[in-house]
């Protein structure tokens, strides 16, 4: 329970942070001057696009929180036998790692506005996106073929149920991904396009450090901390 805690606590730090960032913690009624004199106070469709995606962002690390929390109460039962980690699983999470350094290598080209960097770098973390999701897919397939099926144990239900949600989560931004990736060879708006690119840059940090969290889950690194905590509480 106290991971948890630290976790949320965690979220809410993130999205305090990101106000802040974005003025929405400054006191208006305090500023000198006339109104509307100050532009950088005025709604912008970059702060509400980044302020909506830190509210979806909010949502899903609650739900997977939730997920984690109930794995972690499962965990203790008497029928679990822990699924084992496909090797598979590493290559994966280098993909994504790429992927996520390769988008924030494309935030930079796309201030700079140097187009064909920036299409390079969309077109490979596009690329190695879908190389974490093919990969996810084989892990899934050895795994059947090893005999660990879905409802044959509660590790085995969690570990598809988990994956698969954040693989879901990842297909989706794919889409978004993608539709950034033709923008920014087609369209000439360069301001749109640095936006777009810097959203998918936030989202796909976000899903490594949830598929980093859910790895150390699953390889059971996460067991000495949750020990831990659960020493502090009682």
């Amino acid at each position: 329970m106290s991971a948890i805690l630290i976790f949320l606590a965690g979220i809410a730090g993130i999205i305090i942070w990101w106000m802040a960032g974005q003025r929405l913690t400054s006191k208006p009624w305090l500023e000198a001057g006339v109104a509307g004199d100050a532009p950088e106070m005025r709604g912008s469709p970059a702060t509400a696009a980044k302020v909506g995606l830190g509210i979806f962002l909010a949502i899903v690390g609650s739900l997977f929180t939730l997920l984690i929390s109930a794995y972690l109460s499962r965990l203790s039962g008497s029928d679990w036998w822990s699924i084992p980690i496909p090797r598979l699983l590493w290559v994966n999470t280098a993909a994504l790692a790429a992927s996520s350094v390769t988008l924030q290598w494309a935030k930079m080209e796309a201030r700079r506005e140097r187009s064909e960097m920036l299409n390079t770098a969309l077109a490979a973390a596009f690329l190695l996106a879908v190389l974490f999701l093919a990969g996810q897919v084989l892990a899934w397939r050895q795994l059947v073929t090893a005999g660990y099926v879905l409802a044959d144990n509660p590790s085995n239900s969690f570990f598809y149920m988990i994956t698969g949600l954040h693989g879901l989560h990842i297909l989706g931004g794919l889409f978004v991904l993608g539709r950034t990736t033709i923008r920014a060879r087609t369209s000439h708006a360069a301001a749109k396009v640095s936006l777009s690119v810097d959203l998918c840059a936030i989202y796909w940090h976000f899903m490594l450090v949830v598929w980093l969290i859910l790895f150390a889950l699953f390889a059971g690194w996460a067991n000495s901390f949750v020990d831990l905590c659960r020493q502090l509480v009682t």
